[in-house]
């Protein structure tokens, strides 16, 4: 047998280098680059494989420098959703507060069902030097490390302490990154000194290797049982999540939908499934959804969830599908969401099971009256939409009316990125969605500081498409450095910064359960109350921006924020706009809840109010049993 003598972590990079996709007979790098932040958990070993194979085979796996490592896994995870998860970044940092920096990455990528690679440096195996710089000690269990909070987290975790394991633990990750069932953090746990140790690798380890991403076709039984049970529906619905962007079914469920009269509401993840003004469309459903689809979904007979994990949101808290008898036809390829809500399970690929459930059903279609009741809700929805876009409020300007020229400004295919706060919400609600890759809100995770990461993640898989970086004051906060990254790359990301003084969707929520939104607004201490409710705090976020090598316009009314998107989406790098928002004018109400727990007890009247609303509403959860 051929053998090749490198060291650990330079056969780990010849390997990623070596591995491809295919799905449609389409093939492409599965990992098509590499995040990293170095110190001596690997830069000795991962960081040197890198620079040589720069240097030996310049762009057979590009390095990309990064300025905090949670912000690489997001922009990881960004790109495999760009990607539809047939391709991804790989991330590494050096062991201690590197590492447990991207567990927050990872947790969201495995939540949003993403793949990302992972590859955190480790303890050293021989444990000769213990406790090294940054190692955590266990008295009762010897063989832990920091590194074993991502187990928790991940898809797939394997700690590599022999050069004989990095083979079979490289298998193992390529098959968790390509099975879309089970997909999300993948990590490898690297200790510093195996990293380096050189090993006699067999050559056929590095040979090109095709991962092949298969359409899972489902069970005819269970086609059958789904298609009986849609034939006889009144009032059927469709809610389209992120499984059917993520099939590229978009156009499967055009034409179904169309054939038999199904209207199509959207979670987060699937929204863009269809144009918002397909005749079928219901927009947003949910507790951030449209009157539309909410209304339906309150009539609803027989719901088909399509590639959802049905999320709280999405179903207001098991309250919205509130008609007697309602029944659940779930089409996904992972079993464990496909068996939800007592449902008709249809495990399989979206657009596999919806062309075979398209002939299933031949001519049969839900009623011209549901069809035509679900155009006229949309199209009530739609001029509410026109009229959250032009409040003309004044002096500052609404959150909607600045979405609203922002839509105007936007191309079909251009992408809109945002993650946290108040802007998912009224994006999910209003934002007029043309293109099945143009709506990118990551809100499995609704992690505050995913959006400039995210956006550069989104321009790295897409170049081709402008990218629009929606974000708030307060995750701007979080995690804006990653501009520099932006600035290094030369990316063209237009950051659109609503900067309304605080946290804005948590000062609506701390209103709604009676809280007086304590603690969501950026203001001084007061020193005549002793409490945050001071002036408010002089704070330049332009500037920030500036002097990370921005181009920034600051804006105060909605004239200027036109003029400055044309400005912004000329410049040869990042570009930020920012404009100052009223927090306290909301957009149309969904007319659905949420639930989060109220005080039982309280002493101020706005709580015990608060409460008896929320018992009022809780009587309104069903199980689907």
């Amino acid at each position: 047998m051929a053998t090749i003598r490198l060291t650990v972590a330079q056969a780990l990079i010849h390997f990623l280098a070596a591995q491809y996709s295919e799905r449609d007979g389409k093939e492409r790098r599965l990992i098509a680059g590499c995040f990293g932040i170095f110190g001596h958990g690997n830069v000795a070993g991962i960081g040197e494989a890198l620079l040589e194979a720069e240097l030996a085979r310049p762009g057979e796996l590009p390095y990309y420098q990064a300025r905090n490592e949670q912000a690489m896994v997001h922009a990881a995870a960004a790109y495999a959703r760009m990607a539809n998860r047939a391709a991804t970044l790989a991330c590494t940092s050096s062991i201690g507060p590197g590492a447990t920096n991207m567990v927050t990455g990872a947790a969201l990528a495995t939540i949003n069902r993403l793949p990302v690679l992972l590859l955190p440096g480790d303890v050293f195996a021989t444990r000769v030097a213990d406790p090294v710089l940054q190692q955590l000690e266990q008295p009762h269990a010897r063989d832990l490390s920091v590194n074993d909070t991502f187990r928790p987290v991940s898809r797939f975790f394997d700690r590599v302490e022999r050069p004989e394991q990095l083979a079979e633990a490289l298998i193992g990750a390529m098959r968790a990154l390509t099975d879309p069932a089970e997909t999300g953090a993948v990590v490898l746990a690297l200790c510093q000194d195996v990293q380096t140790e050189a090993h006699d690798f067999p050559e056929e380890l590095f040979a090109r290797r095709v991962w092949h991403l298969d359409r899972a076709r489902p069970d005819l039984g269970a086609l059958q049982r789904a298609a009986a049970l849609i034939a006889a529906a009144k009032r059927p619905l469709i809610v389209a999540g992120g499984g059917v962007i993520y099939a590229d079914a978009s156009g499967a469920l055009d034409g179904f939908s169309r054939r038999h009269r199904l209207p199509v509401a959207e979670t987060q993840a699937g929204k863009g499934s269809l144009a918002y003004d397909h005749p079928l469309a219901l927009g947003a459903i949910g507790a951030t959804g449209t009157t539309a689809a909410n209304a339906l979904a309150a009539e609803a007979d027989v719901v088909i969830g399509i590639g959802t994990r049905w999320s709280d949101f999405t179903t207001a808290s098991r309250s919205i599908f509130s008609a007697d008898g309602v029944r659940f036809v779930n089409i996904n390829v992972a079993r464990f969401d496909a068996a939800k809500h007592a449902g008709v399970m249809v495990v399989g690929d979206a657009r596999a099971a919806l062309e075979e459930l398209d002939a299933l059903l031949d001519n049969a279609a839900a009623p011209e009256s549901h069809a035509a009741r679900a155009g006229e809700l949309a199209a009530a929805w739609d001029a509410a939409v026109e009229s959250a876009y032009h409040l003309g409020h004044r002096p500052l300007p609404a959150q909607s009316e600045v979405l609203g020229v922002l839509n105007a400004h936007v191309e079909p295919a251009d992408v809109v990125v945002c993650a946290a706060g108040s802007m998912p919400g009224d994006l999910h609600k209003l934002w007029r969605t043309r293109d099945p890759k143009g709506y990118h809100v990551e809100y499995g995770y609704s992690c505050m500081g995913y959006e400039i990461a995210g956006g550069i993640g989104v321009k790295l898989a897409a170049p081709e498409r402008r990218v629009y970086v929606l974000v708030g004051d307060g995750s701007y906060l979080m995690m804006a450095q990653e501009l520099v990254t932006a600035v290094q790359e030369r990316l063209n990301l237009v950051i659109v910064l609503v900067d309304n003084h605080g946290f804005a969707s948590i000062g609506a929520l701390s209103d709604s359960i009676g809280g007086q939104r304590f603690g969501t607004t950026y203001r001084y201490r007061n020193p005549e109350t002793g409490r945050l409710d001071g002036d408010v705090l002089p704070v330049d976020l332009a500037a920030n921006a500036k002097s990370l090598g921005v181009a920034t316009w600051h804006c105060t009314d909605l004239t200027a924020f036109a003029a400055a998107l044309k400005e912004a989406g000329a410049t040869a790098g990042p570009a930020l706009v920012a404009i100052e928002t009223d927090p306290l004018v909301t957009a149309p109400s969904s007319e659905a809840w949420w639930d989060v727990a109220v005080a039982e007890v309280s002493s101020l009247p706005t709580t015990a109010a608060a409460r008896a609303a929320y018992e009022a509403n809780k009587a309104h959860q069903r199980p689907y049993l």
